[in-house]
């Protein structure tokens, strides 16, 4: 039996524990059960949820994980020495460790995400990369796996996360059927994007808002730097610093963004051949959305829409 500790601390988004819920009907469906679910926090005992009701939890020891999941909360409230402690020391004996939603900002407080990719909720992922930048933040994730620390992205994404420990663990089957018993979409691939994360790029001024919305209604185009810059009543040069400035991408890997956006919307609706989807959203020709999908989201553009479909993907690692 594989063991999982769940850690919480007081205010932690109770959507989290949906978690244990992916965990129990995994157990349900094998013909014994596969995990034991711990619930822990520093001092152990009732710990309140961001909904106000209390946990019950055991105490941080020295017991050994099979899989440790930190979870987030609504505030980023800052990390307790205890809990930066406690990963710390936990995470060499633990096959696998990981965070859902901002609970990646604890791991990153204890050092665990320094030099490897993580998402966490795309609200927060600017604050998150500004903080830490030693991580390699991808927002645009519905959860990652970088060798044994898993990530995933805000609310209700721990439960693709915890679909897919389930398929490692039991395989692609089991994971199905739990999802399936949940009234689930059957486990979103971890490079499907999170929804809003790069059309709410949020920019301060006006000018750079219009040069967006230029760019939205006009992704057939080429949309070069300097007719943005003109959308956006700037020179080049100070457009493209005011744009990274304000969103924490340049220009051209927003648009990129934007196309991608927009091409897999129109894949996942079903109806449009590859060809009319690569011309209608900007890239030309399918070779060139082929690679942008790859990069984005580690798929081709005919993995999304089989996925839209229902249909089996591989994993997302």
């Amino acid at each position: 039996m594989l063991h999982v500790g769940i850690v919480l601390y007081p205010g932690f988004q109770v959507m989290n524990l949906g978690v244990t819920t992916v965990l129990e009907f995994a157990n349900l469906n094998a013909a014994k059960p596969l995990y034991a679910v711990h619930l822990l926090s520093e001092q152990g005992g009732p710990v309140p949820t961001s909904a106000g009701f209390c946990v019950t939890t055991e105490a941080f020891d020295d017991r050994a994980f099979d899989t440790l999941l930190v979870v987030g909360d609504n505030d980023i409230q800052p990390a307790s020495p205890g809990l930066v402690a406690f990963l710390q020391k936990a995470a060499p004996a633990t096959r696998r460790i990981g965070a859902t939603c901002t609970g990646a900002f604890n791991l990153a407080e204890a050092g665990l995400l320094d030099g490897r990719r993580a998402t966490t909720h795309w609200f927060y992922a600017a604050r998150f990369r500004r903080t830490y930048p030693a991580v390699s933040v991808e927002e645009d994730r519905i959860f990652i796996i970088d060798g044994p620390v898993w990530t995933s992205a805000g609310m209700t994404a721990c439960i693709d996360l915890a679909l897919a420990l389930v398929e490692k663990d039991a395989g692609a089957e089991a994971a199905r059927t739990v999802a399936r018993k949940l009234v689930v979409y059957h486990r979103r691939a971890g490079g499907q994007s999170q929804f809003s994360a790069l059309l709410e790029l949020e920019p301060k001024s006006d000018r750079i808002q219009s040069a967006l919305a230029f760019a939205r209604q006009n992704l057939h185009a080429e949309l070069s730097v300097d007719q943005l810059a003109q959308a956006a009543h700037l020179s080049p040069r100070q457009f493209s610093r005011s744009f990274r400035e304000e969103t924490g991408q340049t220009p051209a890997k927003a648009v990129e963004h934007l196309r991608i956006e927009a091409a897999r919307l129109m894949m996942e609706s079903g109806r449009h051949p590859i060809d009319v989807v690569a011309k209608e959203t900007g890239f030309g020709d399918r070779e060139r959305m082929r690679r942008a999908f790859l990069r984005a989201f580690g798929q081709p553009p005919q993995a999304i829409r089989r996925m839209a479909r229902g249909e089996d993907e591989p994993m997302e690692a």
